[in-house]
Order: structure tokens, then sequence, then C-alpha cells
């Protein structure tokens, strides 16, 4: 926590200030290490402590409602614990603030006669308050610092909001994701000592009321030091597996138990208590709503209780130990995919619904999130899953090539055709899935072909022969927005609503909130007979890089870690990683994703708005940047970014025209 220097004003702040932006260095002890970062990433940012700085657009009423819809679930549970807060902090001039993880400001409460004050400075909800717009300041320096911030006066890197005093403390997910801040601000003359502590609390009420909710049908194990303690704020929180896998907690229990964030989803029960799963269950069964005395693996001891309801999340087991098709559930096969994020969660639930029913599906998102993984899953919950999951790549194959791929042909049916010719991938779905990946990809010709299939449930193969009737569920997948390629006459409208009986639309991974989860999941799924785990700045490394790639890069990854760890070691390091990987985490400037992250964070506050001009500007800087960092190398600017390199040479002749 950086605390208010005593000075805060006074000479040795306005001293620091003034080495600091004359020599950028001050003396150690002068002020708070972590301030001098912050100033440090400010003057970075191109910001300068006086005159005219770069404007950063609000988002319009419209596009503030639309960010409110992205963080429902964090805005829902966070304001009845701000206005509780207001309640404590009212008429003191000063407000409440929820800001998400970019620093946007979604949400405020506060004294009518501050509200003008903080309006001048743009301290209002739609304004951006991330250290690259604002500088130093409690809610952007929280986030940047991953650690409650109080910000007094002068110690604000913008000399206009020197009038302010702001205290702020970051919000965590139950999976470890960093959500947004909390903060209070008010005028720098009515300066509070205890409001520091005020928004702590209250950052950990937000963070336990999400924890309780995610997981209320699950397992909760809440612990203190005191018997006493359980049932208060302070209390840790535990979410558990079916199976004994800690998958959720607060910070309380982080700390008791000696974890990481990182470790969430990644680390059983009984490597941190000296206590079985089964045996904590039995116990809640037989006393209820009593305190039982555990004992951590490092000799202390805590009082906890064990609530136990129907599990809403199974640690995903091993890909080796799964059931045969034939066996398989909804559960099983969808469930292993849920690892706690959200969105994610959400496609799933639906698919649970559709599976078996007549309704074609549309899979949408990036490449390598994962669509192919979703459809087999579907497939395998269904009543076809004995029968076959046929999947066909339509970018892949040949324009020339996937008509008689798909359609057949008869023998003879063209020059270089095998001479007892081919039933096709259609009639080979015949009782099962067809799975089309990269549908969008497809020829219209093609399409209209595929149309009258749908329609007529046959297929004639190329070069004549009787028409065949085929019988299978249809599941589609693109990363192109079809609706827009409709409007363009790249797609047939008509196939397109025949194909979109419901669209499942999966996260790209740097959007994902159950990122360290998903990490445990697919080390547990590679080496099911070891406990892997990420290295903690690998850990941390992973969390912040933007993965062009998604699962697929993701996966590949992790397996090269796996094959790489010598016998007998569980901990996956930097050594463990492929080269080009590596050096990019461990690049000290802006690395793929900073780059990726960067213009997403900086456009994330102005993509919502109507001006284009401004997302042009932020990509175009992303871009030189990345061209800068890879010295010239196109090749390598491009793999930085995400894109390929046709992509990034339009998109420099963009900038240059």
């Amino acid at each position: 926590m950086i605390h208010p220097h005593p000075h805060a004003g006074g000479p040795l702040l306005r001293q620091a200030r003034r080495l600091f932006l004359e020599r950028g260095e001050i003396p150690p002890g002068l002020v708070d290490e972590r301030l001098v970062r912050s100033w440090q990433r400010s003057q970075g940012a191109g910001l300068a402590p006086v005159g005219r700085n770069p404007d950063t657009p609000r988002l319009s009423d419209q596009h503030l409602r639309q960010a409110l819809e992205r963080h429902q679930e964090f805005v829902a549970h966070a304001q009845p614990v701000m206005e509780y807060l207001y309640a404590q902090v009212q008429a003191s001039h000063s407000m409440v603030i929820l800001a998400d993880n970019r620093g946007l400001l979604v949400h405020a409460l506060g004294d009518p006669d501050f509200l003008g004050k903080a309006e001048r400075v743009a301290l209002a909800p739609g304004a951006s308050w991330h250290e690259q717009h604002r500088g130093t300041n409690a809610i952007g320096t929280a986030l940047a610092e991953g650690a409650a911030v109080e910000i007094h006066g002068a110690e604000h890197f913008l000399e206009r909001n020197g009038f302010l005093t702001c205290a702020a403390a970051p919000i965590l997910s139950p999976e470890g994701q960093l959500l947004g801040a909390l903060d209070i601000s008010g005028d720098h003359r009515s300066h509070h000592p205890h409001t520091q502590g005020l928004v702590r609390t209250a950052a950990q009420m937000i963070e336990n009321r999400l924890l309780l909710s995610r997981h209320r049908r699950g397992t909760l194990l809440h612990l203190h030091p005191r018997a006493e303690g359980i049932g208060t704020v302070a209390e840790g929180v535990v979410a558990l597996s079916e199976d004994g896998w800690i998958i959720g907690a607060n910070r309380a229990a982080l700390h008791l138990l000696g974890l990481q964030a990182a470790d969430l989803g990644a680390t059983p029960l009984s490597r941190v208590l000296d206590s079985r799963i089964e045996d904590l269950l039995d116990w809640g069964r037989r006393h209820q709503q009593q305190a039982l005395l555990l004992n951590t693996r490092k000799g202390e001891r805590l009082f906890a209780q064990i609530h136990a309801g129907r599990p809403a999340i199974s640690t995903p087991r091993p890909a080796i130990h799964t059931a045969p098709a034939s066996a398989r559930t909804a559960d099983d096969a969808l469930g292993r995919l849920d690892t706690g994020d959200l969105r994610l969660k959400a496609a799933l639930d639906k698919a649970r619904k559709v599976a078996g029913k007549p309704i074609p599906l549309l899979l949408h998102g990036e490449s390598g999130v994962g669509k192919e993984l979703l459809a087999q899953a579907i497939h395998h919950c269904g009543p076809r899953r004995k029968a076959p999951f046929v999947a066909v790549n339509c970018a892949a194959l040949p324009e020339n090539l996937i008509e008689a791929e798909l359609f057949g042909y008869s023998p003879g049916a063209f020059t270089g055709a095998r001479k007892e010719g081919s039933p096709g991938r259609l009639r080979e779905a015949h009782g099962g899935t067809l799975f089309l990946d990269e549908i969008g990809d497809m020829p219209l010709a093609l399409q209209s072909r595929l149309l009258r299939v749908l329609q007529e449930r046959e297929v004639t193969p190329l070069g004549g022969g009787k028409p065949v009737a085929v019988d299978f569920s249809l599941i589609c997948a693109t990363h192109r927005p079809l609706r827009q390629e409709v409007e363009a006459g790249r797609f047939r409208a008509d196939l397109y609503y025949r194909l979109n009986g419901l669209t499942l639309t999966l996260p790209a991974l740097r959007e994902r909130s159950d990122f360290a989860a998903l990490v445990a999941r697919l080390l547990r799924e590679m080496a099911p007979q070891q406990q892997l785990a990420l290295a903690p700045a690998v850990a941390r490394a992973f969390a912040d890089y933007a993965w062009p790639g998604n699962l697929r890069q993701l996966a590949n990854a992790l397996r090269t870690a796996t094959a790489l760890l010598d016998d007998g070691e569980e901990i996956i390091d930097w050594g463990h990683l492929p080269d080009d990987l590596a050096e990019e985490l461990r690049a000290p400037a802006m690395t793929s994703a900073a780059a990726a992250r960067g213009a997403e964070t900086t456009a994330d506050t102005t993509a919502a708005m109507p001006a284009p001009d401004n997302l042009r500007q932020l990509s175009h800087q992303a871009i030189q940047r990345a061209v800068a960092l890879a010295q010239g190398n196109m090749s390598e600017a491009a793999r930085r970014l995400g894109i390929s390199r046709n992509t990034l040479y339009r998109k420099l002749k963009e900038v240059a025209g």
C-alpha cells in the first residue's frame, strides 16, 4: 500500500517532483518507490505534468450502457457495497467510484458539490483513469500495481488533479483475475486517515459477494484463525471442486493458505491442508454450522466450516481417463470445457439445452479459440455420439477440390479421381455430426449446392448417379462476421439463415477470466500422473500475454514445456518454453501482449465511441511501436501484433498514406 507522505504537497514532495522532472530519478527514501514507478509510467506514456495532454474522449451514454452490460455481474455485486460505503463518507466532499480493469469508470456515487468539481477533470462514469491517460492516480495506480494505494494532492502526476485525495483497492475475481478497482476520491483538504481501510474492506466485501454467488451451488470452505471470525468479512473462503481442487478463493483465503492467484485451479486442497475433501464433507453433513479445527501443511491451525451444495464445477478429468463416447453425458463433455469464464459458461449452458435437437449451430470466434473442441463436445453429449463426427476445414481445401471432398464423386468423374469414386464427407457424416469449420471461406458456387443438400436432405455425387439421402446434425464455425459477409455479397443470405439456428460466441483467450484454471486443466490433461504448475514469474507473464493464437497457441506452448521437463520436475520455468515465446514474454519493452493490449486497452475506452480517427491513430501507433521493437523485421513485427505480414504491409500503407 502506498501511504501518503506526511509532507504530501510540502517541501519534500516538491523536491522529489523537481528532481524527477529534471533528472528522471529520485534519491531512495524520499518518496514511496511505487509512487516513483507510477511517475515513471506516466512520463513514459508521454504525459506532461503541466499543460495540455492528449484528450481521452469519454464514452457516450449508449456506449456506457454497453460497458455496464459487459460488467453486469461485477457491477451488480459492487453497487450495494458502494451504497454502504457512500453512507460512511457522505457529506465529506467526496465520491465512491467503481472502475473496470482498464480504468474505465463505470459507476459512481457522490456529494453533489464535489461531483461538479470532479466533472471538470473527467472524474465521472464513461471516462478512463488508466495511468496512461491520467497519470498517477489511485485508480490507475492500484490497477497497475495490483495493490491498494492512496494518492494525495501533489502526488498526482498531473498538476490539475492535485486538488484530489484518492484511495483505491483492486478487486479480484474468485479465480484471481483483476476485475477492476474501488475508489474513494475527495477534496484533498478533507483527507481522512481511515479512508484507505474503508476502501480495502469494501473491496473485500465485493470479492466475497462474487465468490459466494458464483459458487453458491458448490462446496465452500470458510476459514479463519479464530472460530468467531468465521462469517465475518475477514474470513477466508475457498471454493472446491467435487474432487477437492481449489477452483476459487478470496484474498483472505489465499493469504491464510500461502497461495497465489496463479495457484487457483492448479492446487488440490490436500496440498495445503492436512485433511481430505471426503472427511471434510462428512464432517459438514454430521455437524452443520459447527467449526472444526484444521492444520495446514505448514503446521498452522485454522478453524473451518464447510458448506456443501450441488457442485457447480468439477475439476476436468484428464483426456486419457474419459469415459467412452457411448457413456459420455452433457456434463462430462461440455463440463470439461468449463473452467469458470462466464461468457464461455453461457455458451456451454446454451449448448447443453440444444444438444441433440434439430437446430443447426454456428460457432463464432477468433482462430484457435476452441470452436472444434466445442463442436466435438456437443456431438459427444447428444444422441448421435455413437455415430461419426466428421470435420471439414473449408479454408484448408483447394477450391477445385472442395466440391469433390464434400459431395463425393462417381468413378471416373474427373481426371485424377479414384477409380472407385468417393462417398464424400457429407455422406460419411450420415447419422452423426458434420462440422464445417471456416464456413465463411466456402466459395459462393458451393454455398448453393450445400443449401440444396440442407433443404432436400440428399446429396448427388459429382459425375452423376442417384441422389443419396443424408441425415446429420450440422455445426458450422467461422471467425468472420457472417452477417457483414452477407451484406457485402460474399455469403448467401438464405444459407446464412439456414445455418444460424443458434450462434454461440467463444471469447478470445485474452478476454477470458479463467486463465489460471484453464492452464491447470491443460496441464492435468497433458500430464495426468504429475502435479505440474507454472513458476510464479511465468504464470504472471502468461496472464499478461495477449495470446494471438488463443487456446491453440497456449496448448502448444504447454505441450512443448511439458515435454522439456526433466524426470521429477513439476515446475515449468522459462527454460521449458519455446525460445521465441520465452523471449517475447520476457522482453522488458512492449511485447505482443502490450502491443495488442496497449491498442486494445487504450482503444477499449474509445472503441465504443463515435471516434474512428482515434481508433485509427491508436492502431497506427501500435503498429509503429511493434515495427520499431522488431528493428524493421516485418515478419517479427507481424508476429508480435498477431497479424499476417500482408496485413501488416497493408496497415503500413495506411499509416503512410
